[in-house]
């Protein structure tokens, strides 16, 4: 299911480039689209995890610098049958994680410094195996080609705000016109088509990754009582974070600048995380 996920998010972007190049510039302009879809649609699929790791300055981390997650991981990596993910540490206060790559074989999970001093070794192996979770249930290569291609539209909704300034208002001809009004449309859609590729690979997988993280530690309650502490904490400490990359972490994180997409929430309520978890009610956290 994820693959065909996959196959349709790059699809659609192929597409939605390909309709924009024929709008703009004929042929020519559709040659050009799907050139760019092409190299696009590369760099999405090779490189979309090192895009989100190098955006939050995630630095390798060795086994000296991050026991506790070495052991945690490697324990349960073994006893599930998954090749040993590469560990990063973000350098942010902020606690929150997530977990990236294009296949389990090709995985990276990266944690701030914030959630591992904010976190018991109960709470911490909670977290890790739902991010392991992303990795055995092959969400990571959907989350984050979501996450170039949720950019790229934002990118494209720029373009088109530049494209309506300097050319939408000199009412020369139709075509004139026409432009201004493409780029009022881009500027419109785009911003509600990344928020839609987001809610579309967030929501879901995020319930299948506590299940499948409660489920590798066999305690549901030390997930759920880090979900609590990181959905209190983050708050306090906020980790500024993009639009197209929000629904990566495991708890929103804030998402910066004035954006469409901050009426939109990439998560489901903690509250209701920790009822499925726990299979009642959530008690909040004094």
């Amino acid at each position: 299911m994820n693959t065909l996920k996959t196959a349709l998010l790059l699809t659609s972007l192929t597409l939605f480039l390909i309709f924009i190049g024929q709008y703009f510039g004929g042929r020519n302009g559709m040659v050009i689209a799907l050139v760019i879809a092409v190299v696009m649609n590369f760099v999405s699929y090779f490189y979309s995890d090192k895009l989100a790791l190098s955006m939050y300055r995630a630095q390798p981390a060795t086994r000296e610098q991050l026991p506790r997650v070495y052991s945690v991981v490697e324990q349960m990596t073994q006893r599930i049958g998954l090749p040993m993910p590469k560990i990063y540490v973000i350098p942010s206060d902020s606690p929150n994680a997530f977990a990236t790559g294009r296949n389990p074989k090709h995985a990276s999970v990266a944690v701030t410094q914030g959630i591992l001093n904010l976190l018991n070794d109960e709470e911490l192996a909670g977290v890790l195996a739902h991010e392991l979770g992303h990795v055995r249930n092959r969400d990571i290569l959907t989350s984050s080609i979501a996450a170039t291609l949720a950019g790229a539209i934002t990118i494209l909704a720029h373009t088109g705000r530049f494209a309506m300034i300097f050319g939408g208002y000199g009412g020369r001809d139709r075509d004139r016109d026409g432009g201004g009004i493409a780029a009022l449309f881009m500027l419109i859609l785009a911003p509600i088509a990344a928020t839609m590729i987001q809610l579309a690979v967030s929501r879901s997988r995020e319930y299948e990754a506590d299940a499948t993280g409660a489920h590798m530690t066999g305690n549901p309650y030390a997930l759920a009582s880090a979900l609590q502490k990181l959905d209190a904490y983050s708050k306090r400490l906020p980790l500024g974070a993009t639009p197209s990359t929000a629904h990566l972490f495991i708890v929103q994180p804030l998402i910066s600048g004035a954006s469409f997409a901050n009426l939109f929430s990439t998560h489901p309520p903690i509250a209701k995380r920790v009822e499925r978890l726990l299979g009642r009610p959530s008690q909040t956290q004094p």
